[in-house]
């Protein structure tokens, strides 16, 4: 059975070898070009699309190398076979990557988590188009202009629309034949006065469509524009005197005014910019876009992309700019980004601001993603409790950049008085949760006197050396209620002594009892905290626990010695007699006093000779 065992684990090592000999093959004829790639598995899927300046350098950097991480591991392991298209230019390059992996969708590809459909403004063709809200999408219906993000902005749009222009507002198939012919009626719009009936001839369509043009204006933020216009056709009606068509458009202008004021941002710009921001975690990446015109932000939105190769912030930004750009139609000519990008677009420039307007404008951008990250954290620790304390046991993870999350904690300290009735205690803190149920107390026997070094010694190598002899589950983090010389302490046991490989932290207290830093490392280095986070109040409850624990325990022991008697010492006087004793007599005083008749009332002759025989022993021997 191990002969067959063996023979098929040769089979595939030489299957493995020969796909990656294959593979090689294909990668050494790869041109040096601007280009994409993809990668297909055993059923001619494609897992992957990458692009590159050079195709045979970054398509090989897969082989050559042992991969970086475990996903890429994985990756490589599946791929088959490799296709490839050579670009013109790095440019197209990402195009042409944005377009297969919205057309493939990949595995191993960064993923835009879109669960929301954001409402659109759309323009219909028809002969008198009307103007609409919709979430779904068909060009061949209209011209659609958004989406948009934020409910209130559209919903003021769309009532300075109504308050400017009479546009029909009913369903009706309207056509110039029907109107020739004057087969259409007015209907109830027109009778409140919403609408001034270019169905039956009461307003000429070149005027409707002059209403339509200048709302379009609107939607693509160009209301500086229209204000613009309306004055200057306010002037000229009244040096022509006709005072009452004057009026009606100071109204149009005042309320174009209005809403441009209130919309307008910090910048003075006439120029169309487009703004990106980027925020990224170990899973997801958050990356804002913003559009502005004329100094309006017309659009702001926030996309989601889940990681599925650890790609780089600067990556996925790239990828996330073509992307956004023609998802919203943005033809600007400066992008304004955070920091520098390793590609061009045409007929456009990037910008990293470092002052001025620009820079208000990232600023604008990056408070806008960093709190839609907040906000999305948040709502998955509404859905899922526990995954706050996930994202909080995941933050310690990068602070000490650990191997894997420390979902198990142990933590240890000390309690005694001046080295009497020395005990210890450890908790246990499972996926950020106390697990009270693996609590453990020590006597400390080996220790004679208050020496905390030698008692923390005596626990650790107890608690582990059983834990490793039981094969119990071991903590993925150690931390000591105490400073470097404890975690020194705790080091010698688990690496010199038991030979484990455990992470160890200290937490130290200000002169307040106070938890005031988090000690990491050999030699021990402050890790940076903010006390009003939620790691740094993990933190705090940990070390506040195990101190409750171990000197609860301290004082029970002590307690029981304090509340010792002789009574304690008398074979055959349990509990239940001596408080029977204690309540009828007071003190151990009375009770050595008192006669065989007074004791035999409370507990009986039997006891009642024992107590008499013990003490009366006792005073003999004094």
């Amino acid at each position: 059975m191990l002969e067959v065992r063996g023979i098929e684990k040769i089979t595939r090592m030489t299957k493995d070898e020969a796909r990656l000999q294959r593979l090689k093959v294909i990668v050494n004829s790869l041109t040096e070009e601007p280009g994409c790639y993809q990668y297909l598995d055993k059923d001619g899927k494609v897992i992957y699309v990458g692009k590159a300046k050079n195709l045979k350098r970054r398509v090989s950097s897969y082989f050559n190398n042992s991969p970086k991480n475990r996903k890429t591991q994985i990756l490589v392991s599946k791929i088959e076979d490799i296709k490839y298209v050579v670009v013109p230019t790095d440019e197209d390059a990402l195009i042409q990557e944005n377009n297969l992996i919205k057309e493939h969708q990949p595995f191993y590809n960064v993923l835009l988590k879109d669960g929301k459909t954001y409402p659109s403004v759309c323009i219909t063709n028809e002969y008198l188009p009307r103007v609409i809200k919709t979430r779904n999408i068909d060009k061949k219906s209209g011209t659609y202009f958004g989406p948009f993000s934020h409910q209130g902005t559209l919903n003021a749009m769309m009532e300075l629309i109504g308050k400017l222009y009479q546009v029909r507002l009913c369903h009706t198939s309207i056509t110039q034949e029907k109107i020739e012919q004057k087969k259409m009626r007015s209907c109830l719009y027109y009778d409140i006065g919403k609408c001034k009936a270019p169905c039956i001839g009461l307003q000429s369509r070149e005027e409707y469509m002059q209403q339509i043009e200048e709302i379009k204006d609107i939607l693509n933020g160009n209301t500086r524009n229209l204000c613009q216009n309306l004055l200057e056709e306010m002037q000229e009606l009244a040096e022509k005197e006709q005072f009452l068509e004057a009026e009606n458009v100071k109204k149009k202008y005042l309320l174009a005014k209005d809403f441009d004021s209130k919309s307008r941002v910090i910048t003075s710009t006439n120029q169309n910019i487009d703004v990106f921001s980027i925020e990224d975690d170990e899973s997801k990446a958050y990356v804002n876009y913003m559009h502005v015109v004329n100094g309006c932000i017309t659009r702001i939105f926030t996309n989601e992309y889940k990681k599925c190769l650890d790609e780089t912030p600067e990556e996925i930004l790239s990828l996330a700019i073509v992307s956004m750009r023609e998802q919203y139609g943005s033809e600007s000519k400066e992008i304004v980004v955070p920091f520098e990008l390793d590609f061009t677009l045409k007929d456009a420039q990037f910008i990293v601001p470092k002052a001025g307007d620009k820079k208000k404008l990232l600023f604008l951008s990056e408070a806008n993603v960093r709190q839609y990250r907040i906000d999305a954290l948040k709502q998955a620790e509404r859905l899922n409790p526990d995954q706050r304390n996930v994202n909080i046991l995941k933050e310690l993870q990068r602070k000490l950049k650990l191997e894997k999350i420390p979902m198990r904690i142990e933590c240890f300290d000390n309690s005694n008085i001046m080295g009497q009735d020395a005990v210890a205690g450890c908790v246990v803190f499972i996926g950020g949760k106390k697990s009270k149920n693996d609590y453990r107390k020590y006597n400390i026997k080996s220790v004679i006197g208050p020496d905390d070094y030698a008692s923390m010694s005596e626990v650790v190598f107890r608690k582990y050396s059983r834990a490793v002899a039981e094969e119990t589950p071991l903590p993925d983090l150690i931390i000591t209620d105490g400073g470097k010389g404890q975690m020194e302490v705790v080091r010698k046991v688990i690496e010199d002594q038991l030979h484990l490989n455990i992470p160890i932290a200290g937490l130290a207290k200000d002169s307040h009892h106070r938890t005031n830093e988090l000690l990491f490392g050999f030699p021990a280095q402050v890790v940076g905290i903010e006390m009003d986070s939620p790691l740094f109040k993990l933190l705090t409850q940990i070390q506040d626990e195990v101190h409750r624990f171990a000197i609860t325990f301290h004082k029970q022991k002590r307690a029981k010695h304090t509340t010792e008697s002789e009574l304690d010492h008398i074979k055959g006087i349990g509990a239940a007699t001596k408080t029977l004793l204690l309540k009828k007599f007071k003190s151990l005083k009375r009770i050595k006093e008192a006669d065989y008749e007074s004791l035999a009332e409370v507990v009986g002759a039997s006891k009642a000779q024992l107590i008499v025989d013990t003490f009366e022993v006792k005073e003999g021997n004094q």
